[in-house]
């Protein structure tokens, strides 16, 4: 078939521009049309948890609102939730929201303890979390003197207001270990007691596994009996062997040790070192106790105090001396002496001393005992 050839005029017009393809019968589709506002929806979603994720963990590691160190006590049996409001209560942190999510995220919900935290300026929600779940917490102290009575002991426990309950077991006497011990606040005065108790136990055992073979001490509980009695006849550590020595000296000759600090126990108890006491005096001696070891020939039936390391260790390893006396020289220390004509030496020295001291101090001169 012959084409009409087209005129000049329909030459230069432009061809009708096609028209554009149908649109999809899928793309009408309401299901097609649901699962992309889904993913839409999914897409948004996991930009925003992103952001908030960001944003969160940028707030969890971010300086704190704290200006200045504060205290802030946990209490035992506290939620996450009561926890983080505490904490933004006080300024510690600037969210309670974010650290109670931050802390989960970690899953560390379960793991903060309760006590009682010092937090410095500044820091952060990470950091807080950090200390409660390794129980970061403010530690306390009590000091123990050695040779205190078990009675001075309860009573230090129970004035400290930090501690709380009631003492509901009491140990004998000689059994607590004097030290310093730590505790955090919320700790029992029972829970240090117990401490004191296991130290004790510790200890004795490992003094008594390395002491010297033959001594007059036939077990560790006449151990601590001499040892106690060593700690309170003198408070200078390089003494305290050579004191040991003279009473495991006079324990193997069966002679009375003789200690001016059984006489005192014999009478007071528990409460003899609770004050200053008199000097001793003839009717004292003469008093019959069974801790006067100035009238039996062997150690009295229990400790009249609570022995120190040290004073333990003397008596498992005491010097070998023939010493057999001692008495004080008005230095704070002592003079040693192995026959008796020594020592009345020594112990007119010493009266003299005496007598001399409590006349610049316009006191009376009373009679002299010694060991």
């Amino acid at each position: 078939m012959r084409l009409k050839p087209k005129s000049p005029r329909e030459a230069i017009q432009p061809d009708r521009a096609p028209e554009p393809p149908a649109r999809s019968r899928h793309v009408r589709n309401p299901f097609v049309i649901l699962i992309n506002l889904i993913l839409s929806s999914v897409v948004l979603m996991m930009l925003a948890a992103g952001a908030a994720l960001y944003w969160g963990k940028t707030q969890f590691d971010a300086v704190g609102p704290l200006t200045d160190e504060r205290t802030v006590i946990i209490s035992s049996g506290q939620g996450l939730s009561t926890i983080a409001e505490t904490l933004e209560a006080n300024k510690v942190i600037s969210n309670a929201w974010v650290f109670d999510v931050g802390v989960r995220a970690y899953k560390n919900a379960g793991k903060l303890k309760a006590g009682e935290y010092a937090f410095k300026s500044g820091v952060t929600m990470h950091d807080v979390m950090r200390d409660l779940v390794e129980g970061n917490a403010v530690t306390h102290s009590v000091t123990i003197p050695e040779g205190w009575s078990t009675a001075q002991i309860i009573a230090r426990l129970r004035e400290n207001d930090i501690l709380t309950g009631e003492l509901t077991k009491i140990p004998a006497e000689g059994a607590l270990l004097p030290e310093t011990y730590t505790f955090t606040r919320g700790a029992t005065r029972q829970q240090v007691l117990d401490q004191m108790v296991a130290a004790q136990e510790k200890l004795l055992k490992e003094v008594w596994s390395r002491r010297t073979e033959n001594l007059p001490v036939k077990t560790p509980e006449e151990l601590v009996i001499l040892a106690s009695i060593v700690e309170k006849e003198t408070a200078r550590a390089d003494e305290r062997p050579r004191v040991a020595g003279v009473f495991v000296n006079r324990l193997n000759k069966s002679m009375p040790l003789q200690s001016d600090p059984t006489i005192v126990y014999g009478i007071y108890g528990g409460d003899a070192w609770t004050q200053d006491r008199s000097a001793i005096t003839r009717a004292d001696l003469d008093r019959k106790t069974p801790y006067n070891t100035y009238q039996i020939p062997a150690l009295p039936p229990g400790p009249i105090g609570n022995p120190g390391r040290a004073a333990m260790e003397a008596v498992a390893n005491p010097s070998r001396t023939k010493d057999l006396y001692f008495v004080a020289d008005g230095t704070g220390g002592h003079v040693f002496a192995e026959t008796y004509e020594q020592h009345q030496a020594n112990v007119r020295k010493w009266r003299e001393v005496e007598r001399s001291q409590r006349n610049q101090q316009g006191q009376p001169a009373a009679p002299a005992t010694s060991n």
